[in-house]
Formats: structure tokens, C-alpha cells, sequence
């Protein structure tokens, strides 16, 4: 049996050797959450990733941030060499810019019957870069890219929207029908003897369509806080800048030292894993902070949950890059995150 992303999380973090979780920086960065929260700066929808997403009233919006999800994974880049880059973006903003920019050109890049049938030649068009780099693993994206329409095709009508639906507004069924249904989002690995789940792609896939429509209609879901944090590389690097997490001396030197990690190897599971507990921690100390002021017109259990903080942290990051460029994020190739 698997055991879900944040019952893993609570076993990882127990058992950890080189991750562990500091109480007083889930207590700092709670309070900057709390901050965030009272300025209306931390609220549904309110994030930078939501200005590459398509608007809640385009009725192309569920099936396009299915393809955005089932290709939302490495972008980094090796240390040394150019940065893959789209009309001057780097990264995941690239690669929906790259999305845009084909769908501006009459692709109809949503579409199951399109992307189920994408070639070499059309992956190399959509995804071309200012310069001569290539985005990383292309040929998994377009395996991904068949696989999951293939499904939609043959069990769903065609659209993701129907796999909401089936769902009757509940998070949780959505999450074990994805990774069920769509091999590439079947983020698991074996840690000290468990079968451990981190479902990255599956549940950020669930947070962006409840961010995209604020959690009404299609984003409607009455157990939005089952789904966790979005454990991805970028993350754990702003979880240490604030304390809230801390590795151990021997990793922290193969991070300094520009070492891979091989997916599902103990030390990336760890980060990982922490992670989801961190900002699990941290929700519960904000839940705690916002009962005990009473002043606050803030409701504990529906104003702040693990979506919203990583949103916060993922923007976080952007935005003091430069301050954060001496922790190092761990570096993984993989297509789940």
C-alpha cells in the first residue's frame, strides 16, 4: 500500500538523517505568513504563476492547465551552461509562455486529439527557445503528452473537466483517480521499507485549478486541505533560508558542490518529504496565531492552507533570488518535478 503525500511526509520527517524541521523557523515563517495573510498580499488567486494560466471564464481552462501540470517539471539548469529561455523568460514561466505562444499560432495545444498525436518536429516548434537551447527532456514530454490524452480520449470524453467532475468536488478522489489514471504523475519512491507517496505534479495540478477559479465551480472542493505542499526543488531552498528547515552538514556540502541526486535516493526523498511537513507545520501555527487573535477577520480553517503557502514560498523565491542564491537547491532530472 501507498501511504499519501502527507501521511509520507510525517514518516519521512521522523526517520530523516540529514533533514530535519526547526520549530522556531516554522514559528518565524508562520508569522510571515500571518503578515502576508492581513496585508491581502497570501489570498486564493493571488500568486504570479496565475498571470501565465488561462482566465476562469475560458471554457479551454481546466483541459489547458492539464497539459501545463502533465509537462510542469525540469527546468533547471546545469551549472555553466545558457539558460533554455521564451520571449525572455526563464524556467516554468518559459515554458507557459511557450504554451501561449503555440496556442497564439493556432495549435490547439489543450486538445487531447491534438497533443495525443504531437510529433518530434512539433514538440521542437512549440518548445523553441530565444536561443539554441532545447527544453530538458523533451522526449519524456512527449510521451507524457500521449499517454495522459490517450486516457482522456478513450475513458473521459476527451477533457480533463470530466475527471473533475466524476469527482464530486472532492480533492482527495481527484488525487487518487490522477495518479491512478496518468502513469507520469505517479510520483512515488521506497523510503527505509515504506512505499511513500509526494504526488507533486497531481496536486499542484489540483491547487492551480482551484486557484484559477478561486475554488467555485470546477475549483469547488469541500476537502481542498487534504492536498499538501508542492514538493519541487525551489521550495526547500526558501523552507532553509527561513529556518524552518536545516540539512545536515555531509548534504549541505554535496549541494555546495553541484552534486546530482538520484531521484528516489534517501537524501532527495528526505527534502522532499520534510517539506510537505514543514509547510504542514506551519499551516498549524498560523491556524493556532489567527485563533488567538480574535480581532482578525480571518477564519483559521478556510483562509490559510498548505496551497497558499507554497504559493507564497514559490514567490517568495523569485523575488529575493539574488539573497537566496547561496543556498543551493538540490538538483534531480526527473519528469515529476
Amino acid at each position: 500500500m501507498v501511504l499519501m503525500p502527507k501521511e509520507s511526509a510525517k514518516l519521512v520527517a521522523g526517520l530523516a538523517k540529514d533533514v530535519f524541521i526547526e520549530q522556531a523557523g516554522v514559528k518565524k515563517l508562520a508569522l510571515a505568513i500571518l503578515d502576508g495573510l492581513k496585508t491581502g498580499k497570501i489570498r486564493k488567486g493571488n500568486f504570479s504563476q496565475i498571470r501565465f494560466h488561462p482566465k476562469p471564464d475560458d471554457s479551454r481552462a481546466a483541459d489547458w492547465i492539464f497539459v501545463l501540470d502533465t509537462l510542469n517539471f525540469s527546468f533547471w539548469t546545469e551549472t555553466g551552461t545558457k539558460k533554455w529561455n521564451v520571449n525572455g523568460e526563464t524556467g516554468y514561466f518559459a515554458f507557459c509562455a511557450a504554451v501561449s505562444r503555440a496556442i497564439d499560432e493556432g495549435k490547439s495545444m489543450w486538445d487531447p486529439k491534438y497533443y495525443s498525436q504531437i510529433t518530434q518536429q512539433d514538440a521542437d516548434i512549440i518548445f523553441r527557445g530565444d536561443n539554441e537551447v532545447k527544453i530538458p527532456l523533451i522526449h519524456d514530454r512527449i510521451k507524457g503528452l500521449h499517454e495522459a490524452g490517450k486516457i482522456l480520449l478513450d475513458k473521459y470524453k476527451g477533457t480533463f473537466v470530466e475527471c473533475i467532475k466524476s469527482c464530486k468536488g472532492s480533492a482527495e478522489k481527484l488525487l487518487q483517480l490522477i495518479v491512478k489514471e496518468f502513469e507520469s504523475y505517479r510520483d512515488e519512491a521506497y523510503y527505509e521499507g515504506h512505499r511513500i507517496s509526494i504526488y507533486k505534479r497531481a496536486q499542484i495540478l489540483i491547487g492551480d485549478i482551484w486557484a484559477c477559479f478561486e475554488g467555485r465551480g470546477l475549483g469547488e472542493f469541500h476537502d481542498i486541505d487534504s492536498i499538501a505542499m508542492f514538493a519541487d526543488y525551489r521550495i526547500p531552498q526558501v523552507l532553509v533560508h527561513y529556518g524552518t528547515m536545516r540539512y545536515s552538514d555531509s548534504l549541505m556540502s554535496k549541494l555546495k558542490s553541484d552534486e546530482q541526486l538520484k531521484q528516489s535516493s534517501r537524501e532527495e526523498v528526505e527534502i522532499r518529504a520534510c517539506s510537505i511537513e514543514a509547510v504542514e507545520q506551519v499551516r498549524n501555527e498560523v491556524r493556532r496565531l489567527i485563533a488567538t487573535e480574535s480581532k482578525l477577520n480571518l477564519n483559521p480553517l478556510t483562509d490559510v492552507n498548505a496551497i497558499m503557502i507554497d504559493h507564497y514560498l514559490w514567490d517568495y523565491r523569485r523575488e529575493y533570488a539574488q539573497e537566496l542564491e547561496h543556498i543551493p537547491f538540490h538538483k534531480t532530472r526527473t519528469i515529476y518535478y
